[in-house]
């Protein structure tokens, strides 16, 4: 099985060079749109997708018509012919409306016979020969996606896309990795749980893990908004150029630091040898932070799908529980109790046992426990699933093992500078 992911890599192209560039792009986008405009049909069923109908008819004449190599030409033919399926699916299968594919130069798509990848710089067929592009890298790798597929010599590097962004090239290179088995789908093993938040800690995990700082999140997000605002009242063309740059600085920093708390909790889950990662549903989050920023919702978005893909590789299955009483409910395995007063602010003390816990902690064991109980009764599951816990485990009767007993090892992750 082959795991897909994709990274952005800043290329340092030549002055020399860019002249060359902006013809392949506009060369590319010709070649794309008149394998378009030949296969659009204003009658849904008769728009031709196929790549062999459309190479058969468009070949020829873009060939003659342009400077692309043959493997160019077959990739501008591949994406359009891919925006026709689109756009026809949307009109006969979504029943949405949907225009002829319109394409503005904006992307080059890159095989393995067009661009040629080497340790710190690559080689790029154009419409006049190859040019050269070096990497351009961060100082410090550590905790990104650099280190952990580029930088990693188990992930191939594949097709990728060209881009030009405010004259600096991009390229959007696919990574690929092979995996024994499918993904794991077992419901028998360790759940950890994960309880997300708006201020406090980010994420709290069933081990007794903190990660992240969504204080520092949302500090970051309120003094970019600040400064988008004053840019916004200057107006010049400045502000604006200034705008968009400091739009896509903190863009890349919070996916960047989002993606260093996801990494953190599939290690916790590796540590523990858990099998599944539970969440809260996004819909119900969405509803019970109503009173939050847009910004909060799109994150909790984005690390469990950063957490998702993460997992995929280790055949960790990531699922999602109904959040209802989470917070609320006593987590002890002898109790239960559910009382919303059991809960104030970030302390837990049980109405009922009298049981203290972080109430962000006592969250994350019962997102677990839910997991667990969903699987033994839609029948999914067995009574050896079982919650990971800081000091043990809890399986779905309720019998509770510690640490030692049940053969744990490792430590609890603490990580609040993330």
């Amino acid at each position: 099985m082959a795991i897909v992911r994709n990274i952005q890599i800043k290329l340092d192209v030549a002055e020399d060079d860019h002249s060359v560039l902006n013809e392949v792009f506009e060369q590319f986008r010709y070649a794309a749109q008149y394998v378009a405009d030949y296969g659009w049909s204003d009658d849904p069923t008769q728009i031709i997708d196929s790549k062999s109908k459309l190479n058969d008819a468009t070949y020829a004449d873009v060939r003659e018509e342009t400077n692309l190599t043959a493997n160019h030409v077959q990739a501008a033919r591949s994406l359009a012919a891919n925006a026709l399926g689109n756009c026809r699916d949307r009109i006969l299968e979504d029943g949405k409306k949907a225009s002829k594919p319109n394409f503005r130069g904006s992307v080059v798509v890159y095989d393995a016979r067009t661009i040629t990848y080497n340790d710190d710089h690559c080689t790029l067929s154009t419409v006049d020969g190859r040019i050269t592009a070096d990497y351009v890298l961060p100082d410090e790798s550590y905790g990104t996606p650099f280190a952990e597929y580029w930088e990693d010599d188990d992930w191939k590097r594949g097709e990728a896309t060209l881009h030009k962004r405010d004259g600096t090239y991009y390229l959007h290179v696919s990574m690929k990795k092979e995996r024994d088995g499918e993904a794991s789908a077992t419901k028998y093993g360790a759940v950890l749980g994960v309880d997300l938040n708006v201020d406090g800690y980010l994420a709290v995990a069933s081990t007794g893990a903190f990660l992240g700082n969504a204080d520092y999140l949302n500090h970051k997000r309120a003094e970019y908004e600040r400064r988008r605002g004053s840019l916004q009242q200057t107006g010049t063309r400045s502000a604006h150029l200034t705008l968009m740059s400091i739009g896509n600085r903190f863009s890349n920093w919070s996916e960047d630091y989002l993606h260093r708390v996801a990494l953190a909790l599939v290690l916790e889950a590796r540590r523990y040898d858990c099998d599944a990662i539970a969440f809260e549903n996004l819909k119900h989050i969405r509803k019970r932070i109503s009173n939050g920023s847009k910004f909060q919702q799109w994150a909790f978005k984005k690390l469990q799908d950063f957490v998702e893909y993460k997992a995929e590789e280790y055949g960790i299955l990531v699922a999602t529980v109904k959040p209802q009483y989470t917070s609320q409910r006593c987590s002890h395995s002898e109790c239960g109790f559910t009382h919303e007063d059991n809960r104030t602010g970030d302390e837990f003390e049980c109405l009922n046992c009298g049981k203290e816990l972080h109430a962000d902690y006592n969250a994350a064991r019962n997102i677990a426990w839910r997991l667990v109980q969903h699987w033994l009764k839609s029948g999914a599951g067995r009574a050896n699933c079982q919650v990971v816990l800081k000091s043990g485990t809890l399986n779905a009767n309720g019998e509770y093992s510690s640490a030692t007993s049940c053969g744990q090892s490792g430590s609890p992750l603490t990580s609040p500078s993330l």
